[in-house]
């Protein structure tokens, strides 16, 4: 991997919809040293129109051989790449413009573009503490080049503000932007802030520090918390969630029992610190914003200072002070040192166990082990519990899967007012693993009655249709999830095969250029594709 440079572009002109006006400039009339403040903090600058934070550069992915380029062109931000010297089958070239960034910069930086409304995230990041250019964390070992990570209301609530809705059908199609405004905005931790303002600031708004403290720490948790998995509860989802609310109320994180320390992941922090003594001793009195100004983030320069003076709060006995360690005022340093991460490539985390006497608990591709557990303690629902072993089933965790199975039959059996085509999904795919197709049939049906646009389900179905000898369903289901969820490429691709093993050379074309549209790089369609062009391919065998 080569990098060749990095830097800041300023834009000359925004093709984004993204609102170029701060939507918090009218609380500055009141509040000017916060406001000040806080639009040089991270939050402030989480995201916004590409064009605006464009960091130009190149590089070569070694695996895929695809040689990536972002530049600026016309105050546009564009995306270029291609596969050099490469044999025809493998060829490789084009651009693409990209509409928002997302990430500060501090750690990292990726970008977003859109294909007919939606929205998928670019394969290349810039990861700061290395200052290197390269791919998406979920594609480093990458054959081909990934061109359709969905963007999801769940990832763009924590970055962006007013955040919208999906249409129904896929998780990253929208009617117009996927968000109104760049960055985390005010209201995202204070709420609604329209009667305030109505009022002359006379009404009051939401302070979180004045709210109990699961309700209080959920205001940051709802973005610095993510557990090995979460599961959303019924009918809700992190992207609703509002400050002033309880977030388990929506969603529930998981960890499993045998897991101590932040086991190299990158959102792992509120994991440790209930881990810590200072938490366990402090109780509700210690929270993130006790260490933390979210207002403020201090300069490199005063960091070491600000951050002692954090300590020393609780730790500031003169005896003690003159005596721990005078010469090194950098307490993090030694009780919270810097490992690196195992989920995200070049980054690091900072340890918020606060042990006295450090000692590293990163594991590298170990097994998980021990009962899934709720993060913070409490009980999780059968269904819940259900769905969070379901999520390690889909990776092959056949224990998982059998617990999933269990649970998730136990809550279908006892029922819900609310109809779950999530419970179902997930149960029609445990069915269809454990070879019961009539039952896994039924359960996607089931899903599909519950929520009609549910691709996952339809695409599911389909193929067990075709399994049966049932293709024209199979070619109904298979034809939807492919106009609705187009990053669903293994729909596109299992509807080609299927039309050709029907005799219809000519929709089978279709199939495998609209997948082709989508993902240019996917070698399996371009090899079908040109064997039925080529008519090495008889379809209607």
């Amino acid at each position: 991997m080569l990098v060749l440079f990095a830097q800041p572009v300023s834009a000359t002109m925004a093709t984004s919809p993204v609102s170029t006006e701060n939507v918090d400039a009218v609380c500055a009339k009141c509040h000017q040293k916060i406001y000040d403040s806080y639009q040089r903090t991270p939050m402030a600058q989480a995201s916004g129109a590409a064009a605006d934070g464009l960091l130009a550069g190149e590089f070569t992915h070694a695996a895929s051989g695809v040689h990536y380029r972002l530049f600026l062109r016309d105050g546009r931000a564009w995306l270029s790449y291609d596969r050099p010297n490469a044999p025809p089958e493998r060829t490789l070239k084009g651009e693409q413009e990209l509409e928002y960034f997302v990430g500060s910069g501090q750690r990292g930086r990726t970008y977003l573009f859109q294909k007919h409304g939606y929205w998928f995230e670019s394969p290349v990041n810039w990861y700061s503490k290395q200052r290197v250019w390269d791919m998406n964390p979920k594609s480093l070992d990458a054959q081909e080049m990934p061109f359709t990570l969905k963007v999801e209301t769940g990832c763009l609530h924590c970055h962006a503000t007013a955040v919208q809705p999906a249409l129904p059908g896929a998780v990253n199609h929208f009617a117009a932007q996927p968000f109104l405004y760049g960055g985390i905005t005010c209201q995202s931790c204070h709420g609604d802030p329209s009667a305030h303002l109505a009022s002359g600031g006379k009404a009051s708004i939401l302070n979180p520090a004045k709210l109990s403290p699961s309700r209080r720490d959920s205001v940051c948790l709802q973005c610095h918390l993510e557990g090995e998995t979460s599961v959303n509860r019924l009918g809700r989802s992190l992207s609703t969630f509002v400050p002033g609310e309880d977030l388990s109320n929506y969603v529930t994180h998981f960890v499993h029992s045998g897991e101590l320390g932040p086991n190299g992941r990158a959102t792992s922090q509120w994991e440790a610190l209930l881990q810590s003594e200072c938490k366990r001793k402090s109780g509700d009195r210690l929270t993130c914003t006790t260490c933390h100004d979210p207002h403020n983030s201090p300069s490199a320069e005063q960091r070491v200072n600000y951050f002692r003076s954090r300590c020393l709060t609780c730790h500031g006995a003169a005896a003690f002070v003159s005596k721990h360690h005078p010469d090194e005022p950098d307490c993090s340093g030694c009780h919270m040192p810097r490992e690196r991460t195992e989920d995200v490539a070049h980054e690091q985390v900072t340890d918020h166990r606060i042990q006295r006497r450090p000692a590293s608990s990163l594991k590298q591709a170990t097994a998980l082990t021990g009962d899934l557990t709720v993060v913070g303690g409490g009980e999780a629902s059968d269904r819940d519990l259900g769905m969070a072993y379901f999520q390690f089933a889909e990776h092959g965790d056949q224990q998982a899967g059998q617990k999933a199975m269990l649970l998730l039959q136990q809550a279908e059996r006892r029922g819900e007012e609310q109809p779950d085509p999530d419970l179902h999904t997930a149960l029609g795919f445990l069915e269809h693993l454990s070879g019961d197709r009539p039952a896994a049939i039924r359960e996607y049906q089931a899903a599909l009655r519950a929520n009609p646009a549910n691709s996952v389900a339809a695409g599911d179905l389909a193929i067990l249709q075709a399994r049966a000898g049932d293709e024209k369903s199979a070619v109904a289901g298979l034809g939807w999830v492919s106009e609705n969820d187009p990053g669903d490429t293994a729909a596109s691709m299992d509807l080609a095969m299927i039309e050709c093993a029907m005799g219809d050379p000519q929709a089978a074309t279709m199939a495998l250029q609209h997948l082709l549209e989508f993902s240019p790089d996917d070698g399996k369609a371009r090899q079908e594709l040109a064997a039925i062009q080529n008519k090495r391919e008889r379809c209607g065998r």
